[in-house]
């Protein structure tokens, strides 16, 4: 029989905060909260950022103005610094040219069919002159917050950072004690999935070491390893969880939380795994970076963001993403994501909080493309896939009046669209006249492998608080979108007994992907079918327990004495501390052995 994969804990930081305990979930809907909750979030985002005035909090945080240029003039490689004598020149490939081209300096192309020029500079130094980027908004954690300062960071990648930062915050909310976690499965029963789809790209990580040499610097022993995209797993094995279960880092561009989550939720269906912490981190503000999607035409430039508001002399960077609407491009942005999923049963013996249910997520390509960055029908695929389960799971009413669309919405005109097309047309195969859409990039920016688990923790916000987050930078919507049976929420709604959500991600080069959640109260229903009532009563009072200590961790975070759990060299195993025959392996911290009795669903291939 198959568990049902139960989400007990989420845990991260992004533009809008710290995700546990819904505090950045509160962000995104605070204009909507009695005033205690607003408090308390203001309190929240006090503690992180070390402001105390209102307006100062609330223009911290979310998509804002990043100042950066594209080159730092402190930094230039001592090579492509030289004086040129009057007559002398330089060639150069034209892409590498500064922008302005400074004074004095005189450009020829050296031909009509090559990408060189030659620079002419007269006494002038040569070198890349710092500019202004064209692209100056981003979502950014809230200013202020930098969590190397919160352990002892040792030069580590900011993405990195940012997973011990989120793992550990997933662990606090999970409100049960990691040791008795630890006690209650056998050691190859934990799963553990992250990744970075963009890698660690930072001076800390593969930047570094790829301009290190162009620098005159040395590359440090820690870049090149540290900089691997499935290293915020690796990191959570060795200094948060302890774990020797399973683990690795799927990517999947945008889809890459998602792709994560599906290895957790198949892992724990399949009984492969009964507690799997899953997530991303991504942290692509570096200038590079920017720069590259920039020079795909993907981001909201400046200037173009100006035409989408005539008369005004600057940009709005906190509207830069406006999904579905007149929009220019996405918004980069850094985010780190982490949930802790249980099966069924284990939820209940160790009785951990029900914030949802996973029962799948459906992962298909687009088949034969003609750009690799272009949209194609695997969307189709794995929406369909999931309505249809939910429609098995929680009947066709149901779906059709209490459920609600996490859309990719990445806020570029052609993701508008293709992704209300698919919307649309599924929301019309299967009934549905008027769905509820949220897009939640609006408010945080686009945070790449992050971005769908942005979606997870507003989703969990929406089933615990009612509230659907309007897409608040759009002040009317796109007349090409696709838009009969759907209903796009510009400000925020709320909705009456949200049942189900689909999360929806749409990636470069093919990668789609849609995960269905169901709510706490359609989770504890479907578990009451398998479970007898008393299970289900002494989980109830457990659940008690650990509610009280997730409160205890959010008061901490709240008066700013939680620190991330860092574990480092602690408890460091070799192979001379087992204890290993020819039935069982028995690794010292563990309960339970790790089991080598041989995979009996090969027995049927056995037989004489």
């Amino acid at each position: 029989m198959s568990a049902l994969p139960v989400v007990t804990a989420i845990g991260g930081i992004s533009a809008a905060g710290r995700s546990s305990c819904q505090q950045a979930f509160r962000r995104l809907v605070i204009d909507a909260l009695d005033n205690q909750q607003r408090t308390d979030t203001l309190a929240h985002l006090c503690a992180l950022t070390g402001l105390g005035d209102e307006q100062a909090l609330l223009d911290a945080t979310l998509v804002r103005r990043l100042e950066t240029n594209l080159f730092d003039a402190s930094e230039v490689p001592g090579n492509m610094a030289a004086r040129l004598d009057t007559d002398a020149c330089m060639t150069v490939r034209n892409m590498d040219l500064p922008e302005p081209i400074p004074a004095g300096w005189q450009v020829t192309a050296v031909s009509r069919s090559h990408s060189e020029v030659r620079i002419a500079a007269g006494n002038a130094l040569f070198m890349p002159a710092p500019r202004r980027a064209r692209v100056q908004a981003a979502g950014q954690l809230p200013s202020g917050f930098d969590p190397a300062s919160l352990y002892p960071s040792r030069n580590h990648p900011r993405g990195l950072q940012m997973a011990i930062y989120g793992a550990s915050d997933a662990l606090g909310m999970l409100g049960i004690d990691w040791e008795q976690v630890r006690q209650s499965v056998p050691p190859e029963q934990v799963a553990v999935y992250a990744s970075a789809a963009m890698s660690q790209l930072d001076d800390a990580g593969l930047g570094g070491m790829l301009k290190s040499p162009g620098y005159g610097k040395r590359i440090t022993s820690k870049q090149c390893p540290l900089g691997l995209g499935e290293m915020p797993a690796d990191f959570i094995n060795a200094y948060v969880l302890g774990s020797v279960g399973r683990t690795g880092g799927m990517l999947g561009a945008c889809a890459s939380f998602l792709y994560n989550l599906s290895l957790g939720v198949h892992d724990i269906r399949s009984g492969r795994a009964r507690v799997a912490l899953v997530g991303t981190a991504e942290a692509p503000l570096v200038p590079e970076i920017m720069e590259g999607y920039r020079a795909m035409g993907a981001l909201a430039e400046d200037d173009e963001l100006l035409k989408l508001d005539p008369g005004r002399t600057q940009p709005d960077w906190r509207r830069a993403c406006r999904p579905f609407a007149h929009n220019c491009g996405f918004t980069l942005a850094e985010s780190a994501q982490f949930i802790v999923l249980m099966d069924d049963a284990l939820a209940l013996e160790l009785g951990a909080d029900i914030m949802a249910s996973v029962p799948d997520v459906f992962v298909h390509a687009d088949g034969t493309k003609k750009s690799i960055s272009a949209p194609g029908i695997g969307n189709y695929i794995t929406l369909g896939r999931a309505m249809a389960l939910a429609r098995q799971l929680v009947g066709e009413d149901t779906l059709r009046r209490h459920s609600f669309m996490s859309a990719h919405g990445t806020g570029t005109p052609q993701n508008r669209i293709t992704e209300s097309h698919v919307l649309d047309k599924l929301a019309r195969a299967f009934g549905i006249r008027q769905w509820p859409v949220c897009a939640i990039k609006a408010y945080l920016g686009h945070s790449l492998a992050s971005a769908s688990g942005d979606q997870m923790m507003a989703a969990l916000g929406t089933f615990a608080s009612g509230w659907l987050p309007g897409i608040s930078t759009v002040q009317e919507l796109a007349p090409d979108l696709h838009r009969h049976n759907l209903d796009f929420a510009l400000t925020h709604r709320q909705l009456e007994a949200p049942a189900a959500a689909f999360l929806n991600s749409k990636g470069f080069g093919g990668n789609n992907a849609t995960a269905l959640m169901l709510s706490p109260a359609q989770t504890v229903s479907l578990m009451t079918a398998r479970h007898d009532r008393n299970a289900l009563a002494a989980w109830e009072e457990k659940r008690a327990q650990t509610l009280q200590a997730r409160s205890d961790y959010d008061s901490e975070c709240m008066a700013g004495r939680a620190r991330p759990v860092y574990r480092f060299a602690e408890n460091v195993l070799a192979g001379e501390d087992l204890d290993i025959s020819a039935d069982r392996i028995s690794v010292p911290g563990w309960k339970d052995d790790v089991t080598l009795c041989g995979d009996q669903s090969f027995a049927a291939y056995l037989k004489r």
